[in-house]
């Protein structure tokens, strides 16, 4: 039954549970170029919000459902935290500058600096004596 599914994998070919190379959609050089600025600007807002002690850094990649990037942060002592998303192919084919609006890319930004710095306060947990009265 899994020989008509588009994942059953074709023998020496296309090992099963996975997408043929001609199968994954491209990006040209232009919709890289304007994903990773988007992307980067999100990262840069982001380290406006955080101190120079917290790592934040991007990543882009194209996977089975099309091109993925994410930012992610890496608090000084705590879990890092992550933001992803795929963006509509519609998205990347429209003539504008950006792909990723700039209401969305503050948004994203203000949510990763306060998660990261909700993770080093629970990871403190109260350890930390008051420095003022």
């Amino acid at each position: 039954m899994n020989g008509n599914t588009p994942y059953a994998g074709l023998p020496s070919v296309t090992p099963a549970g996975k997408r043929a190379q001609s199968d994954l959609p491209e990006l040209t050089s232009e919709q890289k170029h304007r994903l990773r600025q988007d992307v980067s600007a999100i990262a840069a807002e982001t380290r406006t919000y955080l101190p120079n002690e917290y790592a934040v850094d991007v990543d882009i990649d194209v996977g089975a459902g099309g091109p993925q990037a994410m930012i992610a942060v890496q608090p000084p002592i705590g879990r890092p935290v992550s933001a992803g998303f795929t963006p509509a192919q519609e998205d990347l084919d429209s003539d504008t500058d950006q792909i990723v609006d700039e209401e969305h890319r503050q948004e994203v930004a203000r949510g990763l600096a306060a998660s990261a710095a909700l993770q080093v306060k629970q990871a403190i947990n109260g350890n930390v004596p008051s420095t003022a009265r």
